[in-house]
């Protein structure tokens, strides 16, 4: 049995961290490729970043950007945040489940290859 739920369940959300966020998970690009785009916007304010995004021609740009914009609308509509003052305070990518595939060979023998996927997370705050 569960003991002392209730405190536990309000320690948890006492503890949450507050900062506006966004999750795009199970994205078909390996996170390897995915670091290097958001190693150009860490740090940088939202608007810069979006900026930044628009004009990389990687294949991880447009959905990082997504991600972005959907931080920004969370930021904006549930926390009543404004945009200008938003900047970009951690963004990583967790490496996702990989899909195992095989490639015939010659000689009846079969390659392997793996796809990749990632779970991609922008997290924003407020310039103090």
């Amino acid at each position: 049995m569960a003991t002392r739920s209730r405190e536990k369940s309000a320690a948890r959300k006492a503890n949450a961290d507050k900062r506006p966020r966004a999750v795009a998970k199970y994205i078909r690009i390996p996170s390897r490729k995915v670091h290097i785009v958001l190693d150009l916007i860490r740090g940088k304010k939202a608007e810069q970043a979006l900026a930044i995004l628009m004009n990389t021609p990687k294949a991880a740009s447009p959905i990082v950007e997504k991600v972005l914009l959907s931080a920004m609308a969370n930021a904006e509509n549930n926390l009543e945040l404004d945009k200008g003052s938003l900047y970009v305070a951690e963004c990583f990518a967790n490496q996702g489940p990989t899909l195992k595939r095989y490639h015939p060979r010659s000689r009846g023998q079969a390659f392997p290859i793996k796809k990749r996927t990632s779970h991609i997370t922008v997290i924003l705050d407020q310039v103090k």
